[in-house]
């Protein structure tokens, strides 16, 4: 059994990097203390600037593991504090790349379910100043998780992270990241997945029949 780290809500941060659009963002997520309401848009109090992109029911939570962020500031020479992928959940000892599809996590009294991988974007790019961030993290294939609210509840740092139920097809995060970025010969293997959100599956089904 894994458990939560660090529960990171966004703040505001003008997102006038080069190469990137004049805007506010919430990629800068900083660690807070005591229990936090977690409702089906999210966590409250997390700042989401642009939407069109961001939160809504597939994407509520994104969890990071404090393993990976460890690599990533062994291999960059630098610090990464909590919050420092945008993450609302930093956690320890949870294989979030494993994690399958569908999922469902118990964390503190909120019930939290896998749904898909985060993708990186110039804003990422643009928060940590390496131009070439998108390449790496794609390379590395290490994308976090993205959580969807089944039932509110609150969470807290030190919380236990655990997982209640596992759907038997077995599709991963790790999967389809790889499928959608690296490997597109995995991508009928995702559709084995009911739980795939509809933006991804119609990807997928675009893709495989030819189509742009």
């Amino acid at each position: 059994m894994g458990r939560v780290t660090a529960v990171n809500l966004g703040v505001v941060t003008e997102a006038q990097w080069a190469g990137d659009a004049s805007g506010r963002s919430g990629i800068d997520k900083r660690p807070v203390e005591g229990p936090v309401p977690v409702r089906l848009h999210g966590v409250v109090g997390d700042f989401i600037a642009e939407r069109a992109h961001h939160g809504g029911p597939d994407q509520a939570l994104y969890a990071y593991a404090e393993e990976d962020a460890a690599w990533w500031a062994a291999e960059l020479g630098r610090e990464i504090r909590p919050g420092g992928f945008g993450e609302n959940l930093t956690t320890h000892g949870v294989d979030v790349t494993g994690a399958v599809v569908g999922e469902q996590w118990l964390v503190g009294s909120a019930l939290l379910q896998v749904t898909k991988p985060r993708t990186p974007c110039r804003t990422f790019a643009g928060f940590w100043g390496m131009p070439d961030l998108i390449k790496r993290f794609t390379a590395r294939a290490v994308p976090g998780a993205y959580l969807r609210v089944l039932r509110e509840g609150e969470v807290s740092a030190g919380d236990p992270v655990q997982v209640v139920a596992r759907p038997e097809h077995g599709v991963t995060i790790g999967e389809v990241f790889r499928a959608t970025n690296l490997e597109p010969e995995l991508l009928p293997r995702l559709l084995d997945a009911p739980e795939l959100p509809e933006s991804i599956r119609e990807k997928v089904n675009r893709r495989l029949a030819g189509r742009p």
